[in-house]
């Protein structure tokens, strides 16, 4: 069996503590096996980018990382990675900042990237690179010799043409993903929107099942959604509902009805949007004044971002706001905490919630819905309230789909939500459980690597 490479812009190198569980550590938690490398950015900036990776092994996992200098780390994931990219794929325009040099910034950390891992490249080595931030990584390797089989998968939403038109220099971001073997997308809509780009802007064919001819190789072009290992996660929202820190929410909800968010502080989560339409739950339906609760948690991301540094004062302000004019002495309505919690106090927390909220403004798939659907107790379920522009909303019909730019119809649906029969949300977790048992983390891996390791690498020689 080939080895697998894993090539992220983050890698969860493990420390004392042990391994850093975040989200891509959780989601290919199938994949990796004694053997794997899994290369990447260390996170760390120094006086100039490594040329060598520095390899920590554990479990008979190599992690490799490499350092990059403060101005290529400024240039490449502050700049076009997060102030052009991340904006552009997330449908907000009015927010992308481009600058050439940042564009020729993120460039140079790709080749910097692929200079260190084809070193260590073996030539049998099946490689999976993840993400917007290395989408130039194929390309580069290619240049540097390596014949292998290299998939690539978006984990965020891919956008019309129209929408992608936008982005200077955008032609040449498409002949990046060309470079790959396999690239791979959350939800139909995402890889039918590539297609369109792929058809409008350089004219390649792509036939109904998805495979996309260039001059170099062909592409194939599969939807492989995220997913969580639910039955697990549902174990640990039943232990971890017990624990002192449920218990302590618990008991300070004083048997109110709990709604509940958790997001990176991020602007394409819809944060402002939903806690007015908290507010106007509070205003429109008074019958539900002191008998609800709404406890977000938005841990702080990517804080060196101008725009998301920024969003912090606003939130503050609104919640400060609405707990002014809607609280009582011995009831505070909206609950906003700003530092994270980890992922198993998270769990036992959505088992006690009434209704999840989830409005982001764009998302590749968004777990938190997974998780939140996996921690209910199935004789008393809470209801899932889901952005249409989520991609979890392509496969979880039978939650309550919101349009997360209105927050009347958030409000609306917050109220639906708090006052649903059991009968009926039991028939509507019943079936969203199935769905969700479908999408699990092992199948997600399955899909994507079946389809590169079944990738002729004749056909993929330049």
């Amino acid at each position: 069996m080939a080895r697998l490479v894993i090539a992220s812009n983050r890698v969860p190198v493990p420390t004392a503590k042990g391994t850093h569980a975040g989200g891509l550590t959780v989601v290919l938690h199938d994949a990796i096996r004694a053997g794997t490398l899994w290369f990447g950015w260390s996170g760390k900036t120094a006086s100039h980018t490594s040329k060598d990776a520095k390899i920590v092994e554990r479990d008979g996992v190599d992690y490799a990382t490499i350092d990059l200098s403060d101005d290529l780390y400024r240039k490449f994931y502050v700049g076009y990675a997060n102030g052009t990219l991340w904006p552009l794929f997330h449908f907000r325009l009015n927010l992308i900042d481009f600058h050439r040099e940042q564009l020729d910034g993120y460039r140079a950390a790709n080749q910097a990237f692929a200079e260190a891992l084809a070193k260590l490249v073996k030539p049998d080595d099946v490689i999976w690179v993840h993400d917007y931030h290395l989408i130039p990584l194929a390309a580069a390797l290619r240049r540097l010799g390596l014949k292998n089989r290299i998939g690539f998968f978006l984990h965020v939403p891919f956008v019309p043409a129209s929408v992608f038109s936008v982005l200077p220099q955008g032609e040449e971001l498409l002949n990046d993903f060309c470079a790959y073997d396999v690239i791979g997308f959350q939800t139909e809509t995402h890889r039918q929107d590539f297609v369109d780009c792929i058809r409008r802007t350089l004219r390649y064919p792509v036939d109904p099942v998805g495979c996309m001819s260039t001059p170099m190789r062909s592409v194939d072009l599969v939807v492989s959604p995220v997913g969580i290992d639910s039955d697990q996660f549902a174990r640990q929202a039943e232990l971890s509902s017990r624990s002192r820190n449920s218990q302590r929410l618990a008991e300070s909800l004083v048997g109110r009805c709990l709604l509940i968010g958790a997001d990176r502080l991020d602007y394409s989560k819809g944060l402002p949007n939903r806690f007015e339409a908290f507010n106007r739950l509070l205003t429109r339906f008074p019958q539900h004044r002191s008998k609800v609760s709404f406890l977000q948690i938005a841990a702080p991301s990517r804080e060196d971002v101008a725009e998301y540094a920024a969003l912090r004062p606003v939130l503050n302000r609104i919640a400060g706001d609405i707990n002014a004019r809607h609280a009582a002495f011995d009831w505070v309505p909206l609950r906003y905490m700003s530092q994270p919690l980890a992922r198993s106090t998270l769990a036992g927390f959505y088992r006690h919630a009434c209704v999840g909220v989830v409005t982001p403004f764009a998302d590749g798939m968004n777990l938190v819905a997974h998780e939140f659907l996996a921690a209910q107790d199935p004789e008393n379920p809470g209801v899932l309230l889901l952005s249409k522009f989520a991609g979890a909303a392509s496969y979880f019909k039978d939650a309550l789909i919101v349009n997360p730019y209105d927050p009347d119809e958030i409000a609306e649906a917050m109220h639906d939500a708090v006052v649903m029969p059991v009968v009926e949300r039991k028939r509507r977790h019943a079936r969203l459980i199935e769905r969700l048992r479908g999408l699990t983390a092992a199948n997600y891996c399955a899909i994507f690597l079946n389809a590169l390791e079944n990738t002729s690498v004749a056909k993929t020689a330049a």
